[in-house]
C-alpha cells in the first residue's frame, strides 16, 4: 500500500479478533514506531509491546476502578467521561480486548515527550493500516498516568520511575470474517487550513 493510501483510508478498529499478531508483522509495526521523528533525534520513547492477557485484564481492571472513582466536572474532557460512565457501569476495557497493547512512555521531564510518543503511534497506526491490522490510539493511560497503583504496577513490566505513559496503541486483526480493518475515509469536517501566501 502506498504511503497516502495508507495514511488515508487509516480508520480506528473498537473490535478485535481473538488472534494474535504474527511475530513478523509486530516487528515492522515496532520498527515503524521506532523510526519516528523525536525533537533533537532524542529517541527516548520507552515501547512496551503488551501481549499477556493476565497483564491486559489487570490493566483494563485497574483503569476501569481508577476512572469511576474520578468525579465529573463542566471542564472534563468529553473522552474521559465517556471513560468514568463506562468505568461506573462496569466491564469498561479501554483497549477493546485487542490481542495487543503497545504502549508508549518517555521521561517526564522531556519537553517533547508527548509529541515524541504520538509521533510514534502515528507511524504505528499507518503501518498497521498498511499491512492489514486494525489498530487505535490508546488515551485512557496519558489521563491515568499519576495514578500511583498504576504507575507501581507499570514499573514491575519495566516502567522507569521518571517515565510516564504518554499515549498508547491497541492492535490486532479487525473483528469480522476478513480481519481486515474499515478502510473508508471519514468526511473531514474540522481541522482548519489556511494558505498565506
Amino acid at each position: 500500500m502506498e504511503a497516502l493510501e495508507a495514511i488515508m483510508t487509516r480508520r480506528s478498529t473498537r473490535r478485535f479478533q481473538d488472534r494474535a499478531v504474527p511475530e513478523e508483522l509486530l516487528g515492522k509495526v515496532i520498527e515503524a514506531g521506532r523510526a519516528a521523528p523525536s525533537g533533537g533525534n532524542n529517541q527516548t520513547t520507552h515501547f512496551f509491546v503488551i501481549r499477556n492477557r493476565d497483564i491486559l485484564d489487570k490493566l483494563a481492571s485497574m483503569a476501569e476502578r481508577a476512572f469511576a472513582a474520578m468525579e465529573i466536572t463542566e471542564n472534563t474532557y468529553k473522552s474521559t467521561v465517556h471513560s468514568i460512565l463506562a468505568s461506573r457501569k462496569g466491564g469498561f476495557v479501554f483497549h477493546y480486548g485487542a490481542p495487543v497493547l503497545i504502549l508508549t512512555a518517555n521521561r517526564i521531564a522531556y519537553g517533547n515527550a508527548i509529541a515524541d510518543c504520538v509521533s510514534a503511534v502515528e507511524n504505528m497506526m499507518i503501518a498497521a493500516n498498511a499491512l492489514d491490522l486494525g489498530s487505535c490510539y490508546i488515551n485512557q493511560l496519558k489521563w491515568l498516568n499519576e495514578n500511583e497503583e498504576i504507575n507501581a504496577f507499570l514499573e514491575t513490566l519495566g516502567l522507569m520511575k521518571n517515565e510516564r505513559v504518554w499515549a498508547a496503541l491497541a492492535l490486532g486483526y479487525a473483528a469480522g470474517e476478513s480481519g481486515l480493518p474499515q478502510r473508508t475515509p471519514l468526511p473531514r469536517t474540522g481541522n482548519p487550513v489556511t494558505y498565506i501566501d
